[in-house]
């Protein structure tokens, strides 16, 4: 598969995404991590000083009076609607329970003991905590437990309003009651006949715990904000060095298709006049001769012309002109004559026709570059035909304001499509002949850059399967500038 630019983009995307979720992930982790292990120290001291204080207690001092009142004072009844009625038993426990928890929370007293304990041990941030009860349950046999309540039943005679996830509120504004939040769990119960077992739980944190997390993970977040930043810079700027010298790769290769390009047709002329000089018949033959050592002289000229305008060739975008007052129907001789010359070197006839309609042919124009154009239409009308007999018929003519010529030939044509990107760098067609074809699609490229320097004008006819007529249009010079 050919490495693109595309796909270098998308290699470059989805690393710097697959980095970026790596490094989420990480931070993610490193939160919890934080979270888990928020007011360690604190709690561990919050939980020592409870404990302290509730020993031989529940819940919270005097807890223990306030639960044995209402769950010991109605055990008897408790057990015969046991035995007798399981419905009614359930509704009377959940009725003491009720009665339970609405006195322990009228004899709050963990506010106080809170406040004791953080002034105590200077603890200075500021703290919210919940006490809550999971489940009591009872027991007429010993270890046999019955419940009474508990916090994932169904618990229709119990206020809803103090009823929680984590149990029955009695104390405390913090609604965060999650594992990390847990400073306490304490279970009490007594293996003996007729006695109750309690679970509460005491939940402690900050009013700011988020903030103070994500302000202790600053230096870590920064720097992993650096380093996928550091990564995502290093990586746009090899990627623009990567541009950078693949511009420079495919100049060089333009530069090696431009020269292959245009040094073929003067090389292939001389070749081919050198050649025919060598014949026993030419070299008898003075008249002969000379018209041949003159197309030598000719492309070795033009040859010495590519060969200083190499890198106005390569780059296209300006061309430097050197106009000069010339005719254009000798030029037109002249070309005819070398073109004639190397198509006797083609596999098929190539006929070549000029008509000097033209009146007035004196025009400023670079004789290179007229060169160029004129040579470049007639390799793809030659190129570009399927005929065994190719026929290209060069015409002139004149107005008051331009000189047109007009170069017809019998090739394949070209479809509209084609026509939209004939003239772009590279551009051969998209199928067929144009496949077949060796070809660089630089000829018409070279064509329309050297018409638009000259500011002359350029129109192209053609028809699929009959031929194309190329028509230049150059202005003529005025009467006064002739004289």
């Amino acid at each position: 598969m050919k490495y693109t630019t595309s796909l270098h983009r998308i290699i470059a995307i989805a690393s710097a995404l697959t980095l970026t979720c790596v490094q989420f992930f990480l931070l993610y982790n490193t939160y919890e991590l934080k979270n888990n292990h928020y007011l360690f120290a604190e709690k561990r001291i919050i939980t020592d000083e409870y404990l302290g204080a509730i020993k031989n207690d529940k819940v919270m001092p005097g807890g223990a009076n306030i639960l044995d009142n209402h769950i010991m004072g109605n055990l008897p009844r408790l057990e015969a609607l046991y035995k007798m009625d399981k419905q009614a038993f359930n509704k009377l426990g959940q009725r003491v329970c009720d009665s339970a928890f609405r006195d322990l929370r009228k004899a709050n007293n963990i506010d106080s003991l809170m406040e004791a304990i953080m002034q105590r041990n200077h603890l200075d941030r500021k703290l919210r905590y919940a006490s809550t009860i999971e489940f009591i349950e009872i027991a007429f046999r010993r270890d046999q437990y019955v419940p009474l309540y508990h916090q994932n039943g169904h618990n229709e005679w119990i206020d809803p309003q103090i009823q929680t996830k984590a149990g029955i509120r009695i104390a405390g504004t913090l609604d965060n009651l999650e594992p990390n939040t847990l400073a306490r769990h304490v279970t009490v119960s007594s293996s003996t006949d007729n006695s109750y077992s309690i679970s509460f739980s005491l939940y402690v944190d900050t009013y700011d715990r988020k903030q103070t997390i994500l302000r202790l993970m600053m230096p870590t977040f920064l720097l992993s904000l650096l380093s996928v930043g550091g990564v995502v810079i290093l990586n746009f700027v090899t990627f623009r060095n990567w541009i950078r010298q693949k511009k420079l790769s495919e100049m060089k290769s333009d530069f090696i298709n431009s020269i292959t390009h245009e040094f073929h047709t003067p090389l292939s002329a001389i070749i081919v006049a050198n050649r025919t000089m060598q014949n026993d018949k030419i070299l008898s033959n003075k008249d002969s001769l000379l018209p041949l050592t003159e197309v030598v002289q000719r492309q070795a000229e033009r040859l010495k012309t590519l060969i200083s305008q190499t890198l106005g060739i390569t780059t296209m975008n300006k061309l430097s002109l050197h106009v000069e007052r010339s005719s254009v129907h000798h030029l037109l001789e002249e070309l005819l004559l070398d073109y004639r010359l190397n198509a006797t070197e083609s596999e098929s006839e190539v006929t070549l026709t000029l008509n000097k309609n033209a009146t007035r042919d004196v025009v400023l124009l670079d004789p290179f570059w007229f060169t160029t154009i004129i040579l470049n239409i007639f390799d793809n009308a030659v190129k570009y035909n399927t005929r065994e007999s190719k026929h290209i018929i060069v015409t002139t003519s004149s107005d008051k304001k331009a000189l047109h010529i007009k170069i017809a030939d019998n090739g394949i044509g070209i479809n509209k499509e084609i026509r939209k990107h004939i003239f772009d760098k590279f551009y051969r067609g998209g199928s067929g002949v144009h496949n077949r074809v060796k070809g660089l699609g630089l000829g018409l490229f070279y064509v329309n850059r050297a018409i638009d320097s000259h500011k002359w004008k350029l129109d192209l006819q053609s028809e699929e399967g009959t031929g194309s007529t190329f028509t230049i249009s150059i202005p003529v010079l005025e009467q006064k500038t002739l004289l």
